[in-house]
């Protein structure tokens, strides 16, 4: 992943943070995933929803995709880890990509380690962001 900053909700940092100790706490994660996720909030800088660009993902967003590498285009959903279900294109938050996804705009190109190399995907377009459509309780 880039070190830049990303723009992250004020409620979608909140409730990440209260993810990561409830999960080491349980025990329920990969420690090294929620280093990961730690690492991206550490670089983010905080911003009321109401505030966030329309064109940034955010948790609970859904989004188009297209793999540089392969040339696929894919529609993922950023969501919490109890709601994920890949085969619904519902992506974690813990997993790798979810985690590159956080805070990242259309336009963008995500990169991140994968035991292949190096995975690619530029944003292409945000189909849904809570914040855009006024959903401020997701």
């Amino acid at each position: 992943m880039a070190n830049r900053i990303i723009y992250i909700t004020d409620n979608d940092m909140r409730r990440l943070r209260e993810l990561i100790i409830v999960a080491r706490e349980f025990g329920k994660e990969d420690e090294r995933y929620l280093q990961e996720l730690e690492n991206e909030l550490n670089k983010g800088k905080v911003v009321k929803p109401q505030d966030i660009p329309p064109n940034v993902i955010t948790m609970n967003s859904e989004v188009y995709l297209r793999d540089l590498n392969t040339k696929k285009e894919i529609t993922y959903r950023l969501v919490f880890p109890e709601h994920a279900d890949a085969s619904q294109g519902r992506i974690s938050i813990l997993a790798p990509i979810g985690t590159a996804l956080l805070g990242y705009s259309v336009g963008d190109t995500i990169e991140w380690k994968i035991p292949a190399g190096i995975a690619k995907l530029k944003v292409g377009k945000i189909l849904y962001q809570p914040e855009a459509a006024g959903d401020y309780h997701l």
